[in-house]
């Protein structure tokens, strides 16, 4: 089986996928996966052939852009195409030349779906965070000013849904690219349990659970409570790190602070915190026992699989659905406010109340009975053969 794949350039959704791609190159199958330079050396590591899609006038690069695209769907729509046809001439030629009997796309890289569309190839979305559909979608609550900027926003878009038409890109409208639906062939890297919402998505949807990395460098356990405490590589909100620093230097606790480059401008740390750029999350995990976390998918579902309550400190709409889900299940408490008694009364909420480890580890159990990459790889070989 050939498999091209389609990623955008995010860790947390590269990451997800590499443990299938091993998985399937393992098994003799080729994996084709199409990515950006920065992702090379461990696309080729997980034994797939990299293609890369830097150099092409693919504005999805641009930290600035990426920020707007959150903000602008008309811009959104039209950074979408504009990549998209940056990319058809070397897209079309590698197709024709690989000649895949799938592919897999990042739910959000749609010049991958738009790939399978216009080569008339059966699609699969690669989805690392939530699924979502009407029901589930309640969970990221878009307000009536950004439904009325969507339809001010509708002749702009029309215009760049026609740029595509005349490239061969059989699309008739926007939700054609952006919408999957319970016809949608899709890997979700979570479990039906923490999924919101799961009983309305049919039985095309394989919840397969969180991709573990495995242990590489173990961390020690100096005290009875280790907190850990990570907002992400992007994160720069120093006076929240400065609070979590005055507050729990006050404790007993083995506090692990992973805080990107943010490291320099903090002096005179008190003996039980540790400040680092980055650590093996899996490893701090593990002897864990609360983690303030973003919320990122990643990092809530590797804290849940460890039994790990977490609080929760949301940065953006999709982290706050995950906050949502880890409070509704009871296995974690919102962050009121970043003060230091809020930070302190929330830890010790999650250290000392039972309950919110006991339904961390309902999550864990919930991800360890999920079929994981041997699921995605079965079914990724029955979609190919209904072809």
């Amino acid at each position: 089986m050939k498999i091209a794949w389609f990623c955008i350039p995010a860790h947390g959704h590269t990451n997800p996928t590499l443990g299938i791609v091993k998985a399937l190159t393992a098994a003799g199958h080729q994996v084709y996966y199409f990515s950006f330079e920065m992702f090379r050396e461990k696309i080729e590591r997980a034994g797939a052939v990299f293609i890369g899609c830097d150099g092409y006038d693919f504005e999805m690069e641009d930290k600035e852009n990426a920020d707007r695209v959150g903000k602008d769907k008309a811009f959104a729509t039209e950074l979408l195409v504009s990549s998209t046809l940056a990319l058809d001439e070397m897209t079309t030629e590698k197709v024709r030349e690989i000649r895949p009997d799938l592919v897999v796309s990042d739910s959000v890289a749609f010049w991958g779906k738009l790939v399978a569309m216009k080569h008339g190839l059966p699609y699969v979305s690669s989805t690392t965070t939530f699924a979502f559909n009407r029901y589930s979608a309640s969970y990221m609550k878009e307000s009536p000013w950004d439904i009325a900027k969507m339809l001010f926003a509708m002749p702009k878009i029309n215009k760049q849904i026609r740029r595509l038409q005349k490239k061969g890109y059989p699309v008739k409208g926007i939700l054609d690219i952006v919408q999957n639906d319970n016809d949608t062939n899709t890997i979700v890297y979570t479990s039906k349990y923490y999924q919101p919402c799961s009983d309305t998505f049919s039985d095309r949807y394989h919840f397969i659970g969180p991709s573990i990395r495995p242990i590489t460098e173990p961390h020690e356990k100096t005290a009875e409570k280790t907190v850990y405490i990570s907002m992400g590589t992007v994160n720069q909100n120093r006076e929240f790190y400065r609070n979590c620093i005055r507050a729990l230097g006050q404790t007993d606790w083995q506090v692990i602070i992973s805080m990107g480059t943010n490291t320099e401008h903090f002096e005179d740390v008190p003996e039980n915190i540790e400040i680092h750029e980055s650590v093996d999350q899996m490893a701090v995990l593990s002897i864990s026992d609360a983690f303030i976390t973003h919320c990122g998918m990643n990092s809530a579902s590797e804290g849940l699989y460890f039994r790990v309550p977490l609080v929760l400190f949301p940065q953006t709409p999709e982290q706050g659905a995950v906050a949502k889900r880890t409070e509704e299940l009871g296995a974690g408490v919102m962050l009121k406010s970043i003060s230091e008694d809020d930070i302190l009364a929330s830890l010790r909420k999650v250290l000392y109340e039972p309950s919110y480890k006991a339904n961390a580890g309902k999550v864990s159990d919930s991800f360890r009975a999920c079929g994981g990459a041997k699921e995605a790889v079965a079914f990724l070989g029955e979609v190919a053969r209904d072809r």
